[in-house]
């Protein structure tokens, strides 16, 4: 009996202690299982209608970057176009402004560009991403309304030249077919013997005075013109020429330049050496042999090289074409040189050549010819002088006008005067 009581006791607490553990190990088994579904239970789930609220919010705000970027290249290429612009006729304060903006807005691109690699819409993004956008399209409409005004300035300056290049055609035209004609008389009168030889020769010599000065007024007309499309202050540059001088009609600043032009032409008619060395030919077959290979002829290459060098100033010539090309081409060479197919360069080589066969021509008289001027301050001479100014007789204020400058010189042939062409006040 009491080895029945006493062994039931150890059992039932070894019972006890396997059950429990057997508890214990299912608890921990259940935790298990159950610990993958508790963390997805931790998870918090997104709505969808948030998730599309913030995928829409995204998608604005990269559309109003996206604006603001195509407004930066958009002033970039309007400040480039800008800078073009001021390059001819040269503007420097124009170019510095334009570098000067292409310059920040490179700067801005650049900052949008780090934005979007580190994903940092916000900071750009000031303000809303509508009103953003909106901004950024009156931008880029700016933008774009700037580079067609540029672009219309060009057209029409580019117009204009044409314009002008026209009309210097057109008169070359009719001074050629009126050139013709007066040639063309002259030739059938040469056959008749009843006129003098020295009195054909001087007329021959009066029409080339008349074609030079022709040719020399359609270069001046063609260089004012030039630089009034490059800005220049014309009554600054008058007052250079001739300094105190009180104009009738502001047109008549052309004759002006016509008097610098005309003492650059000129200056060395009256020597011997004007073409260099030339042998210069004492009649008029051989001088009208040498005129019909005038192109050939070095030394009038040369004679046109030097007064180009000297008529145009290396600051005129960077103002009105934006680079030296010309003068380096002509101070580098010591040959004939073709000049660039324009109507500035054409009207140039008409001019040098015209002044070279009248020098030519006084060349080929016995008796010499000279080039004369008048002084500033004489009274007028019908005999010596041509009024450029008529206006000067019909003032009251003036008894009796007075010379200003001589625009065009005159010439003493034997004992014929060609008179000088002066401007009066």
């Amino acid at each position: 009996m009491m080895d029945s009581v006493t062994t039931t006791p150890r059992k039932s607490r070894l019972a006890r202690t396997f059950a429990k553990v057997r508890h214990i190990q299912a608890v921990i088994n259940v935790q298990k299982t159950k610990l993958p579904h508790d963390k997805k239970k931790t998870t918090k789930k997104i709505p969808p209608v948030v998730a599309k609220k913030n995928e829409n919010e995204a998608a604005v705000i990269e559309e109003a970057f996206l604006a603001k970027v195509f407004a930066t290249v958009s002033s970039i290429k309007a400040a480039y176009a800008e800078m073009q612009f001021a390059q001819l006729p040269y503007d420097a304060d124009g170019i510095h402004s334009a570098d000067q903006t292409v310059v920040s807005e490179l700067g801005n691109l650049s900052e949008l560009k780090q934005s979007y690699f580190k994903k940092q819409f916000d900071e750009i993004m000031s303000l809303t991403p509508d009103k953003s956008m909106l901004l950024s399209e009156i931008q880029e409409q700016k933008s774009l309304l700037k580079t067609y005004e540029i672009t219309a300035k060009k057209l029409d300056s580019q117009l204009k030249l044409k314009d002008s290049e026209i009309t210097f055609l057109e008169e070359k035209l009719a001074d050629a077919v009126c050139d013709n004609k007066s040639l063309e008389k002259r030739i059938l009168k040469s056959n008749s013997p009843s006129e003098p030889e020295n009195s054909l020769r001087h007329g021959h010599f009066v029409a080339y005075f008349h074609q030079a000065i022709k040719s020399i007024r359609r270069f001046v007309r063609l260089l004012v013109s030039e630089m009034q499309f490059s800005g220049w202050d014309l009554e600054a540059a008058v007052e250079s020429i001739e300094p105190g001088v009180s104009f009738w009609k502001p047109n008549h600043i052309c004759f002006a330049f016509e008097s610098f032009v005309c003492r650059v032409m000129f200056d060395g008619f009256n020597n011997p050496n004007f073409s260099d060395g030339i042998e210069l030919r004492k009649s008029r077959r051989l001088f009208s042999d040498g005129f019909t290979e005038l192109k050939s002829v070095e030394s009038f290459a040369e004679f046109r090289r030097a007064k180009y060098l000297k008529l145009m100033h290396p600051k005129m010539e960077e103002s009105l074409f934006g680079n030296l090309d010309m003068r380096n081409s002509l101070v580098g060479t010591g040959g004939p040189i073709e000049f660039p197919k324009r109507a500035f360069f054409t009207a140039f080589g008409d001019m040098a050549k015209c002044v070279w066969v009248l020098h030519c021509h006084a060349s080929s008289f016995d008796s010499e010819v000279s080039v004369f001027r008048v002084g500033k301050g004489s009274r007028f001479s019908e005999v010596y002088m041509e009024s450029l100014s008529d206006e000067a007789f019909l003032s009251s204020e003036i008894d009796y006008p007075r010379v200003a400058f001589t625009a065009v010189p005159g010439f003493s042939v034997g004992g014929t005067l060609v008179q000088c062409q002066v401007y009066l006040c």
